[in-house]
């Protein structure tokens, strides 16, 4: 298994053994999938392992009949309501996979809780890579630009879809959604709250306060993925094309803008940080790496937008939510039901974001 956070990884290589706390009943998820999926080539039992990238829905490397799967599941124990839709994800995979946002093809969803403890779906493995630095230090520097270009277009082509044509116009509400993010995401935030962060309460109120006029516009209501990132694409074995987006749990019919933001957070994350680097303190220049302003610039010409004047909004928009994201994957690591080894670090990460949003909120940080 590779774990340098620094590398580009196989997909396949990002799997370890299944960990303790989450081992499934092997033989009973054997039988489900025997009557669900198609038959394969090979014979012999089930085989599991367990990828430790997403911190909210453990998931699995699924071996069987010859084929390789991905199975995701929501943990076990007490949950934050809403929290870990992973029907939400397989629905609006489902729906995508009729347009061209890349996705992986989805087999099955299973809400019986009798199978493996809870909701699970499964869907086709995607062979390809992963960059989890954003600093893409493994590619030559004339290779790091087509990759932010085609995130940029990714990100442009999932907002341009037809929602309602999808099939998707009862996945979200249509109106509002700046104003019921706020609602839902401080409201997640004070159900696992373990410590007081006035920051976050500081910018809870400022966002309330300051909402952009024209949030409803029509060009402002699109799909959302909610965890838009580098690193939840895989990109094409031996090109940089993405060839399926990962992680649709936050989905929703939202704003572009603030799809784009939390996007754009990795230029404010210190460059080599761990859990998740960033660019912050690179000469991003001399990387071949395209500034924030010029990585703005693409989006706002993918997407066919004469202005971003209101990004800044977003920007600490998408810190408070993900200030919230954070704190409750820290609550669970507490509670021992977070499914990554990193979880229990989530707690600094909270505060760290929600005050690097009130410098949004004061003008202290600007995006030119």
């Amino acid at each position: 298994m590779v774990s340098d956070p620094n590398m580009a990884i196989d997909t396949a290589d990002r799997a370890m053994d299944v960990r303790a706390e989450h081992a499934l009943d092997t033989a009973r998820l054997q039988a489900y999938l025997a009557e669900q999926l198609p038959a394969g080539d090979g014979t012999g039992d089930l085989k599991l392992a367990q990828f430790d990238a997403g911190q909210s829905n453990p998931t699995y490397l699924v071996t069987f009949a010859g084929n390789r799967y991905v199975l995701r599941k929501k943990p076990t124990g007490k949950l934050l309501p809403s929290a870990h839709a992973v029907d939400r994800e397989f629905r609006i995979m489902q729906a995508l996979a009729q347009t061209d946002v890349p996705v992986p093809n989805v087999r099955v969803l299973c809400d019986d809780d009798s199978v493996i403890g809870t909701m699970f779906y499964v869907m086709d493995f995607i062979d390809g890579r992963v960059f989890k630095d954003p600093a893409l230090p493994l590619l030559s520097k004339s290779e790091r630009l087509p990759v932010f270009e085609n995130a940029a277009n990714a990100l442009a082509g999932l907002h341009a879809v037809d929602w309602r044509a999808a099939g998707l116009e009862d996945f979200g509400k249509s109106s509002d959604y700046i104003a019921r993010q706020i609602k839902r995401w401080s409201g997640q935030f004070e159900a696992s709250k373990t410590e007081d962060i006035p920051a976050m309460d500081a910018l809870t109120a400022w966002l309330r306060d300051n909402m952009p006029a024209d949030v409803n516009e029509p060009h402002n209501v699109t799909i959302a993925h909610g965890d838009f990132r580098i690193d939840n694409m895989i990109y094409g074995p031996n090109d940089l094309t993405p060839i399926a987006v990962l992680d649709w749990e936050l989905s929703t019919i939202g704003h572009p803008l603030s799809d784009f933001a939390y996007c754009a957070m990795m230029y404010f994350t210190p460059a080599g940080a761990r859990p998740s680097p960033g660019l912050a303190g690179l000469n991003l220049a001399d990387e071949g790496i395209p500034s924030l302003s010029e990585f703005v610039a693409m989006y706002a010409e993918a997407a066919g937008r004469t202005s971003v004047d209101e990004i800044n909004y977003y920007m600490a928009f998408s810190k408070f939510r993900m200030s919230a994201i954070l704190q409750g994957v820290y609550k669970r690591s507490l509670d021992g039901n977070a499914s990554s080894r990193i979880a229990g670090q989530m707690g600094e990460f909270a505060k760290t974001f929600a005050k690097a949003g009130m410098m949004f909120a004061d003008g202290t940080l600007r995006v030119s």
